[in-house]
């Protein structure tokens, strides 16, 4: 069995993350973008893109945008979506971006796309190539959980069906020592003759980093931390409260 992350993002994901739309992508953004205080056309670097609905609002802010993700059935919806061809799509693994010194004048990572290895050293290899790619005094940004409000406030089961294709999604979560983990069941519907396919599993695990080792990861890489936001309203951070740990800083020389 591989790495949950080489699994779980294929046609199922797309389905079972469907109600991620482009308008809330824009709402999620919304002043994040200000904070950053980017040129107009400033060659920004998403990555952990998915289906690229981040992406497509970047572009739309009249950023130069590359998206980066390791799922090639995600690309291939973000590439349909994109009918304008102003993105560059690309595929590839965070822990070794595919690009040049000094490629970039941002890079952002939306939504908890973040703490995907068990390998603590891992995600700090991220900021490493972040910080790579960026040019000297690079802006990055890092939208990510905030552990103590999600622990308190976790969701242990949901289910619902998706009206387009009738499939019965069942997601459990639970902390399991330093992870937060979702398995999710993909049900097919039952057909006129009776029969119902294979029932599909997947799981999806994202370790519970806090501020605290995020500040000891990002000043062993370099990377300078000036905001910290608790919300996409911009409301300051607190571990206790806030529902995001909104990360935004520069490269260092």
């Amino acid at each position: 069995m591989g790495d949950w992350f080489t699994e779980s993002f294929g046609e199922d994901y797309k389905v079972v993350y469907r109600h991620r739309n482009g308008e809330n992508a824009a709402r999620e953004i919304g002043a994040m973008m200000d904070w950053m205080n980017l040129r107009h056309g400033a060659a920004v670097l998403d990555v952990g893109c998915g289906m690229g609905r981040h992406a497509l609002v970047l572009r739309d802010l009249g950023y130069e945008v590359t998206g980066l993700d390791l799922s090639k059935v995600l690309l291939n919806e973000a590439r349909s979506a994109e009918s304008e061809g102003k993105i560059s799509w690309v595929n590839g693994d965070m822990r070794s971006l595919p690009f040049e010194d000094g490629s970039f004048e941002a890079v952002v990572n939306w939504f908890t796309s973040f703490g995907y290895f068990a390998d603590y050293g891992d995600n700090a290899r991220v900021l490493h190539e972040i910080k790579r790619v960026l040019i000297p005094d690079g802006r990055y940004l890092i939208d990510f959980l905030n552990p103590s409000y999600l622990m308190r406030h976790l969701v242990p089961r949901s289910e619902r069906v998706d009206e387009q294709t009738g499939l019965h999604i069942v997601e459990k979560r639970a902390i399991e020592g330093e992870f937060v983990v979702k398995k999710i069941e993909v049900k097919p519907p039952i057909d006129q003759e009776g029969n119902q396919g294979a029932i599909r599993h997947y799981e999806e695990r994202v370790r519970l980093i806090g501020l605290n080792q995020f500040e000891e990861m990002l000043e062993e890489t370099g990377l300078s931390l000036e905001s910290v936001y608790g919300d996409y309203d911009g409301s300051p951070y607190s571990m206790e409260s806030s529902k995001r740990l909104i990360l935004i800083g520069r490269s260092r020389g």
